[in-house]
Order: C-alpha cells, then sequence, then structure tokens
C-alpha cells in the first residue's frame, strides 16, 4: 500500500519501534509490532499526518512497515541499521494489569542511536516518547523552539532513576510533561499527585498530565486542574502501549485543533483515552488497525455523557 505520509508533518515524534514479546492472563504473542513511537503514530495519525524518527535493524519486518504506511505515517526518518537487530522487549502482565513485568530487554540498535533531523520543513507539534532523555534533549537542540508551537515529553522509572538530571534538563525545554503516577511519586518525592504535578512545574513545564491507569487522567494546566475517569471496557486483553496510545490521541488532536488551550487540552485528554481505550482490547496494534476515526468520534460521544453531571 503506498504511503501516505508526508515529509512535512505538523506532527512528530521521535521514540522506539520494536519487536515486542507479551504475555498477558488472556493470552500470549512471541512476535507483537510495538515501541513507543509505533504506538503513538499509528493512534495520532487518526487526527493528522505524523512523522516518525526512529532506528530499526535489517531484521525489522516489512509487515510491520506496511503497517505504519496504511496511515498517514511518514516513515522517512525511520532509519535502517545494515546487520543491526530491532529493539526487543519481553514483558508478562499479572492480574494487575497495570504494572507490567519486564523479562527481557534487548536494546540492539537502540544503543547507538543518534536522531538527526532533517524535516524540509520543521512541525509546529513535537512528542518526545520514551527514549534516553540524553538523545531527546539532542533533538530539542536540533529543532528551533520558535517554530515549535507546543513540545511534550515522556519518560519511564528507568531514566527517572539513572538519568534524574537530564531529564529535568528536558524538563526546562519543553511545554508538557505525559507520565504515569507512579513515575510522578518518583521523580517528586510526593506521594500526592497534585503536589507531585506543582513540583514538576517548578522545572519547567506549565502543563502536566499525570496518566493514572484504569482510574484515569490528571491535568495540572497552570494553575487549574482537570481529571477524567478511564473510560470503562470489560475486555482488556494487553495493556502495553496504552499510554504511548494516549499521548498519541491526546498530541493528534491538540495538532488538528492547532491548539493547546486548556478547554482543547480538556478534549484532547479525552480523546487521547478513547483512543487509549480502543489499544488495549487487542495485542499490539491489532484493535486500533480495525477501526475508523468514526468510532473514536462516537466513543467519544458516549464518554461524555457517561462523566457529565
Amino acid at each position: 500500500m503506498e504511503n501516505k505520509g508526508t515529509k512535512s508533518a505538523p506532527l512528530a515524534v521521535v521514540g522506539t519501534v520494536a519487536i515486542d514479546q507479551v504475555e498477558t492472563p488472556f493470552g500470549q504473542r512471541d512476535r507483537v509490532f510495538g515501541g513507543s513511537a509505533s504506538y503513538f503514530s499509528y493512534a495520532a495519525s487518526f487526527f493528522t499526518p505524523v512523522s516518525l524518527v526512529a532506528v530499526v535493524g535489517e531484521d525489522f519486518p516489512e509487515e510491520y512497515r506496511e503497517i505504519l504506511k496504511e496511515k498517514s505515517v511518514d516513515l522517512s526518518h525511520l532509519e535502517v541499521i545494515r546487520g543491526g537487530k530491532t529493539f526487543a522487549w519481553k514483558g508478562k502482565y499479572e492480574h494487575d494489569l497495570n504494572t507490567a513485568q519486564t523479562l527481557e530487554t534487548h536494546l540492539n540498535v537502540l544503543m547507538d542511536f543518534q536522531p538527526r533531523i532533517q524535516f524540509e520543513e520543521k512541525p509546529g507539534f513535537l512528542f518526545l516518547a520514551n527514549i534516553d532523555p540524553v538523545l531527546q534533549l539532542s533533538v530539542l537542540k536540533q529543532m528551533e523552539k520558535p517554530k515549535l508551537k507546543f513540545v511534550a515529553c515522556d519518560t519511564m522509572n528507568y531514566w527517572i532513576q539513572n538519568k534524574r538530571q537530564d531529564l529535568i534538563e528536558v524538563l526546562k525545554r519543553v511545554d508538557c510533561f505525559v507520565m504515569n503516577d507512579g513515575e510522578a511519586r518518583q521523580l517528586t518525592g510526593e506521594p500526592n499527585l497534585i503536589r507531585a504535578a506543582k513540583k514538576v512545574q517548578e522545572w519547567g513545564p506549565g502543563i502536566v498530565v499525570i496518566k493514572k491507569g484504569e482510574h484515569g487522567v490528571l491535568l495540572q494546566y497552570g494553575q487549574k486542574y482537570f481529571t477524567l475517569p478511564a473510560y470503562p471496557l470489560e475486555s482488556v486483553f494487553d495493556p502495553t502501549g496504552a499510554g504511548d496510545s494516549f499521548a498519541g490521541g491526546m498530541m493528534g488532536y491538540l495538532t488538528q485543533s492547532k491548539d493547546s488551550s486548556f478547554e482543547t487540552l480538556k478534549k484532547a485528554l479525552g480523546y487521547g483515552s478513547i483512543v487509549a481505550s480502543y489499544a488495549v482490547e487487542d495485542f499490539g496494534l491489532d484493535r486500533l488497525r480495525k477501526i475508523k476515526r468514526k468510532e473514536i468520534d462516537e466513543r467519544f460521544d458516549l464518554f461524555k455523557k457517561l462523566i457529565s453531571l
């Protein structure tokens, strides 16, 4: 299928593309198309074209590339390392689907990844997905901030523990920080999430989004607060990539709206939650590949009714 992407997409993501092995109480898959940038770009593409910046090895299956080509995803910045192997992750979920047990991690080509940003026209919106904060800083230095309307980033417990100061340097340069509740407490030392969000704001980002898994999401926007529950689901098969799909839906809607105001961001969180709710209903990207934007809008409208007082 022909790639519908563009080399000057309004949204760009820098992150990982991976081959996962996942086991949940509902099944097991030995080869799943994963990675933070993969989930993010596919989710965001329901709203806007997106450029994916990542690295893979020569073993990266062509069928995975074709999956991204189904959507408006520009792959011109997907670097292929000859003779290298793609980043691989093996994880297991017990009955607590909010927490993954990492069994194996093979960084492979990711160990020497140095993103080279060469857009014909720089995007207005940028998301730094879960990668080494040193690489996130490298990307920010290559992108001139005045040309960027909105920059958001993500992280994980490993980087908080091992590269905390580098992460804080990243936070000084972004508009929005997205993390889960455990990461918020680990980074700030604050058990209370509102206090944690305020502490993060002191480092730079005026907007802090804290994901709480099945309990929803908390937004601190300047001095304003907003909270959403998660969309109620009867079946959750694989929560891998839920957070990245959430971020993709959120950033995709913001980019489509060309706005990052408080009211727009509230809706963006809703759309992010809805895209994530679809993502967890099957392994990898399988569920997202079966839906259209119309179904996302329909579930969003139902969600609004469910949370309305």
